[in-house]
């Protein structure tokens, strides 16, 4: 009974702090971030999440985004000091989706589009204004996409009008003659007004709505929101390991109860015999950052024009908040291929030995070579 007595409030404590504890949530190989406003469908929570944010994660380890009216969507990244998700489709043809595509119902909406006319030609037309849907085609038609400003007129030989649509796409309009091809083949970029966290996000801290007022949002400290991932952690530790541990340890109690008075009978006598001994006093062990070699085996990048950050990162630093401009030079900690400014995470390194997203220990070992 006095083990049942320990180890019971370690049991009890975890169901009691799960009541208040909004965790963050991770899926994909990219190790996605799921935090408010998201989280996940099957950790349903009305005060850790806001409506229409709801994310699957499937088997295979897919963050999953399903809008009302359009389907579902694998999740690339979210980007929560901006506000904006990037989606594409399973199946890779989103031009297909495109056709159809209806955030409404949705919280998340497009901010630029820009009108296409899609054609069917029997043959494949060349010309820049020309983007061929290789997903749509087939060997007896192919189907190509022009910004309907560079619409030719009249219509080349045998081809025929499917549809004229707006269609989403990342950035402002263009000049006349520019090139488009890429719109099409990229990741489908969405936003959100509401709920508007970037204030928080700006100043480092998390958005949540506010414990005494569930209508309204309020900051939260960083570490607040690490010490409660701790907290999980520790739950989920107690959960799998203390509990059987525990069991087992009430079993052997019982079995070897009579054994353990006699040894403390002869402890007890040895140590009137036995002379005194001093024990030495235990060592303390401070924990540092990497040293100067480790940080600089780690390769450094110099973005080029299309500032495009390699691994599972977005457009901006996690240290400082910045966005990544052309020929900044970034630093990647080869475990998770996590990437930083070269002096943002150069500094971290040396006061910390884990990485600031993920919290894993690297190790000094070289990463590949990287394209920018």
């Amino acid at each position: 009974m006095g083990i049942l007595e320990v180890l019971f409030p370690f049991f009890i404590f975890p169901v009691i702090y799960a009541s208040n504890d909004c965790r963050f949530s991770f899926c994909g190989s990219n190790s996605i971030i799921i935090r408010f406003p998201f989280q996940l469908e099957d950790e349903q929570n009305p005060y850790c999440g806001y409506p229409g944010f709801n994310l699957i994660c499937t088997n295979n380890s897919r963050a999953v985004l399903k809008l009302p009216y359009s389907g579902v969507f694998y999740v690339r990244n979210i980007n929560y000091l901006t506000q904006k998700i990037q989606v594409y489709d399973p199946d890779d043809c989103l031009p297909k989706r495109l056709l159809s595509l209806n955030v409404s119902g949705s919280p998340f909406i497009h901010t630029f589009t820009r009108n296409y006319t899609f054609l069917s030609c029997p043959f494949l037309k060349a010309g820049s204004q020309y983007i061929p849907i290789d997903c749509l085609s087939n060997s007896t038609h192919f189907v190509l996409a022009v910004p309907s400003m560079n619409l030719p007129n009249p219509l080349p030989t045998s081809c025929y009008v499917i549809t004229s649509l707006f269609v989403p796409v990342a950035g402002p309009e263009q000049q006349y003659g520019g090139s488009f091809k890429g719109e099409l083949s990229e990741d489908l970029l969405l936003t959100w007004d509401t709920p508007d966290c970037r204030y928080c996000e700006s100043q480092e801290q998390l958005c949540g709505f506010d414990l005494n007022d569930n209508n309204q949002l309020s900051c939260f400290s960083y570490q607040t929101g690490a010490s409660q991932q701790g907290i999980q952690i520790f739950r989920i530790i107690t959960l799998c390991i203390a509990e059987p541990a525990a069991i087992f340890a009430i079993v052997m109690a019982c079995c070897v109860c009579y054994k353990d008075r006699l040894a403390i009978i002869r402890n007890n006598a040895i140590a009137r015999s036995a002379p005194a001994t001093i024990s030495p006093a235990p060592q303390i062990v401070t924990t540092t950052g990497l040293d100067e070699s480790t940080i600089e085996s780690y390769e450094k990048v110099v973005l080029g024009e299309s500032k495009r950050v390699p691994g599972p990162n977005d457009g901006c630093c996690w240290i400082c908040l910045s966005e990544y401009n052309s020929k900044d030079t970034v630093r990647c900690i080869p475990e998770c291929q996590h990437c930083f400014h070269a002096d943002c995470i150069d500094e971290w390194l040396r006061m910390n030995p884990t990485c600031p997203v993920c919290r894993n220990s690297p190790s000094p070992l070289q990463l590949t070579s990287l394209d920018p």
